[in-house]
């Protein structure tokens, strides 16, 4: 029988979408969004090389697939990551999205992954505590610890061994700090400092003028609490000191990161000393982190002398997708759901020791006690004062008993 031309042509449309079909079976579109765009872009920037150091260390194949990489640019704010999201999502096709950088942006993005249940998303720095502590996505994994869980060991270290009894707070005015801050200031509190609302103050991101903030800070108090990221956080830092400021710093993590530290023209010896947590530490002596910041080097000779806490997020994240997609032989043909199982019972060990994940997909992982110090070569580093290990989101509480703080917010806790 011959074919007739109907056929014929529904022959030749099914092997045109056969073509781009097969192709597609060989590899998997993995995005990648960060803040490549506003106050934060350097730390966008070295988050994608963190991206790439672990793309480079599976050889961009995982589960016998290729990985076809496409990046998203945000500006820190949630309308810009959930348009980045929605394009590489809905218009680019990605199937494991590792993103975002920035506190309110994942709390946006974890809401729309609520919406795409076929996609899976990985977490890139996002750390405000309600990402994953309240009404998480079950397609939404943090491999990265948060920005409470980083303060582990701070407040009770600025208390009992600097011998800090108040405290003035300066922030960003958003989801991460508060969180930060509320890290920070619960043990310090509970121990009995102080930190009264009308010395806590509070600044958009993307701030450049902090006159009017220095000339209210108090000078009544034993030291400043800062929680400013990049841009602003240079900007203050370097303000303040012109401006003859010498009360003691202790630093949010992101404050006194590589992002920072490794920053151009600033007074170098004003934050020398300063104390402060977070996921890593710069001077840490173990082979896992050395061994971290030797690839780091080699593969970025441009980049900061020692990975930012935004390169180790990233790159945490996305060796967890690849782990996971070599576990499941790159099938994500039933939505993802084998393959999300497999993320959720994973752990494995990174640069900073083993890390795994509680049952609303939130990491445990080791946080570290640190103090600004001079390195070898005269740039800035965190050095190591103490690890503190296996910290949870609930910080060694019961999950119902840590609900009972409420939720982080410029207010939380009260101790004034």
């Amino acid at each position: 029988m011959i074919p007739d031309s109907r056929t014929l042509i529904a022959a030749a449309i099914a092997a045109v979408l056969a073509g781009p079909a097969m192709a597609q079976d060989d590899s998997i579109k993995m995005g990648a969004l960060a803040t490549l765009e506003g106050a934060f872009t350097v730390l966008g920037e070295d988050s994608m090389r963190g991206v790439k150091l672990a793309l480079e260390e599976f050889k961009y194949t995982a589960g016998g697939k290729k990985i076809e990489l496409i990046t998203g640019s945000s500006d820190a704010s949630p309308d810009s990551a959930i348009r980045a999201t929605r394009k590489l999502v809905e218009q680019d096709g990605v199937q494991v999205l590792v993103g975002p950088l920035s506190g309110s942006e994942g709390l946006a993005v974890k809401d729309y992954a609520k919406t795409k249940p076929n996609v899976t998303f990985l977490n890139g720095s996002s750390a405000a505590q309600d990402t994953t502590l309240r009404e998480p996505a079950e397609n939404f994994f943090r491999f990265g610890t948060e920005g409470a869980q980083w303060m582990a060991g701070l407040g009770e270290y600025v208390y009992n061994e600097k011998g800090y009894r108040s405290i003035a707070v300066l922030a960003e005015d958003y989801s991460f700090p508060y969180t930060q801050v509320f890290g920070f200031l619960e043990p310090f509190c509970r121990l009995g400092g102080k930190a009264p609302a009308d010395a806590r103050f509070w600044v958009p991101i993307g701030n450049k003028d902090y006159s009017s903030v220095i000339a209210a800070l108090p000078d009544d108090v034993d030291a400043i609490y800062v929680a400013l990221g990049g841009a602003d956080a240079v900007n203050f830092l370097t303000q303040y000191e012109q401006a003859g400021g010498d009360l003691p710093l202790v630093g949010g993590s992101i404050t006194v990161d590589q992002t920072v530290l490794g920053s151009k023209g600033r007074t170098r010896d004003f934050v020398i000393g300063t104390p402060s947590a977070g996921p890593i530490s710069d001077t840490w002596d173990d082979a896992r982190w050395q061994k971290f910041v030797e690839a780091y080097k080699a593969q970025f000779p441009d980049g900061f002398p020692s990975p930012s806490l935004f390169a180790h997020a990233y790159y945490i994240n996305t060796k967890a997708a690849l782990l996971a997609l070599n576990e499941v032989g790159g099938d994500l043909s039933d939505g993802g759901k084998k393959y999300r199982a497999v993320l959720s019972g994973l752990s494995f060990e990174t640069p900073t020791g083993m890390v795994k994940l509680d049952e609303r997909r939130n990491a445990v992982a080791d946080i570290f006690l640190t103090e600004v110090s001079e390195g070898p070569d005269g740039n800035l580093l965190n050095k190591t004062i103490k690890v503190i290990p296996s910290v949870s989101q609930t910080l060694g509480v019961s999950y119902d008993e840590f609900l009972k703080y409420g939720p982080v917010s410029r207010e939380n806790p009260k101790c004034g």
